[in-house]
């Protein structure tokens, strides 16, 4: 019966608003976050709205060679 729950409550989450899911905010260099960005991030989307943020660097990341 848990799992039957914890499946709703997870189909609920991935359809709600504007959710993207994970592997968009990956495939476009975010990451999702719990709550709010970190230091250097912005809001970019929401994996999983309005609980998991897309969150991307504000500045490129620079390679050294």
């Amino acid at each position: 019966m848990g799992i039957l729950v914890f499946v709703f409550i997870f189909i609920s989450l991935s359809q709600h608003g504007d959710a993207h899911g994970p592997d968009s905010c990956n495939h476009g260099g975010g990451l999702c976050r719990v709550g709010t960005c970190v230091s250097g991030e912005y809001l970019a989307q929401y994996c999983f709205e309005p609980i998991i943020l897309c969150c991307k660097n504000l500045s490129p990341a620079t390679t050294e060679s």
